[in-house]
């Protein structure tokens, strides 16, 4: 008898695919006829789960972020608090398989917000989100509270990451360099607080 897939497990399988055809292809080639192709379903059973486009392109937005953060999340508390903040922005860096793809994909579906509003917010939560996330690592850093140059030292942290990552993407001599470059940038937020 075959295994019946669950609902939950039917809808990741489909994000899976829109991913995969927005890194092979371009997010222009993600339609519900090749997205059903390359997950091996019919377009019927995926129009069941995605009745829409725009719907199949939201939740494979929304679980990008999900698996991101849980991914962050997973990270050791390690007791340095220089090597936790850089243990977590690595995870932010396209290293592995799973970031590389995600920051592939996510710069597509930005491309694609103008067309379909429905990502805007998913886009926004997830730069907030990160943004947050980086003030906090430099309040942890620094040891005081948030104040305004905490602040902005949390958003020069956040455009590093963000400027690394895509110059990983695009970039075919090695990662070190960038692992480096964070490094010396939390030894200097570090100082700054000791």
């Amino acid at each position: 008898m075959p295994r019946r897939i669950d609902r939950n497990e039917r809808k990741a399988q489909l994000a899976e695919a829109v991913w995969r055809i927005a890194q092979e292809r371009g997010i222009g080639a993600v339609s519900v006829r090749s997205v059903a192709e390359e997950a091996g379903v019919v377009v019927g059973s995926l129009r069941h789960v995605f009745p829409t486009r725009s719907e199949l392109l939201q939740f494979s937005a929304e679980l990008m972020v999900q698996r991101a953060t849980d991914r962050i999340r997973a990270v050791p508390r390690p007791a340095d608090p220089r090597q936790l903040a850089l243990d977590v922005l690595v995870q932010l860096l396209p290293l592995e398989p799973d970031s590389r793809t995600e920051l592939e994909v996510n710069i597509a579906l930005i491309a694609e917000a103008p067309a379909l509003p429905e990502l805007v917010p998913i886009r926004d939560d997830a730069h907030r989100r990160l943004e947050e996330l980086c003030t906090q690592l430099v309040e942890m850093l620094v040891g005081r509270p948030r104040d305004e140059h905490v602040v902005r030292q949390g958003r020069r942290v956040h455009a590093l990451v963000d400027g690394l990552a895509i110059h990983l993407l695009t970039s075919s001599e090695g990662s070190s360099w960038a692992v480096d470059i964070l490094r010396a940038e939390i030894a200097d937020i570090a100082a700054q607080g000791g």
